[in-house]
């Protein structure tokens, strides 16, 4: 399916290589988290989620500082406290949760927005909201999989697995939102410059 190990080896070699000359503080910590693989924004996001103690979906300094750390980001002080000011735009202190993700994913073009919602929407049968291993049978043919054709894996494992991509490695609960899915398509959307590319590559893997 779209989002291949190539694509995550190309684009954590990407955002390693731009990581030596750019000067922008969200720009160094966003190459960061894709220097980790497609999943590596919801990762940084999961971390900063479970420090969330009251639920108010702030971030202040010291939470941020925090957050980095336990996700092995590590920066000099200088450097964080550039990062968190460049996101506490109106100086209060506080970052908004939400407006940290918005802001922390790479751009992306309107074709390839569209794209990817329509991709989730196709395989969303069921319109809850979230992608399950049902809704991914008649979707995903399993039986060119190498681990199926081999007998290592079953059908279920094959779906298990798929979803499994879309999550960060200690969030894996065999469901993936519209979120999660937008988000790891912006972090495949990275190492791909061509919309043109993107598209193709999109159509041909949802059947779109």
């Amino acid at each position: 399916m779209a989002g291949t190990a190539r694509h995550d080896k190309e684009m954590q070699m990407e955002a390693n290589k731009k990581l030596k000359t750019t000067k922008d503080p969200i720009e160094k910590l966003r190459l960061r988290c894709l220097a980790r693989g497609s999943s590596g924004i919801k990762g940084l996001g999961r971390v900063f989620k479970i420090m969330d103690d009251d639920g108010n979906r702030m971030l202040d300094f010291k939470e941020f500082k925090k957050g980095l750390n336990d996700y092995n980001i590590m920066v000099e002080n200088a450097e964080v406290k550039q990062m968190f000011d460049a996101f506490d735009k109106d100086g209060s202190g506080t970052i908004d949760f939400d407006e940290f993700l918005v802001s922390l994913r790479p751009p992306l073009s309107q074709p390839r927005k569209d794209l990817i919602y329509k991709a989730f929407a196709k395989v969303d049968k069921t319109g809850d909201g979230l992608i399950t291993v049902e809704d991914l049978k008649g979707v995903y043919n399993v039986k060119k999989h190498p681990k199926y054709l081999n007998g290592e894996w079953t059908e279920e494992q094959v779906f298990r697995t798929f979803l499994d991509s879309f999550d960060s490695p200690d969030d894996k609960d065999g469901q993936v939102t519209k979120e999660e899915f937008y988000n790891y398509y912006c972090g495949v959307s990275a190492s791909i410059d061509s919309d043109a590319y993107f598209i193709v590559m999109m159509q041909h893997a949802w059947k779109l």
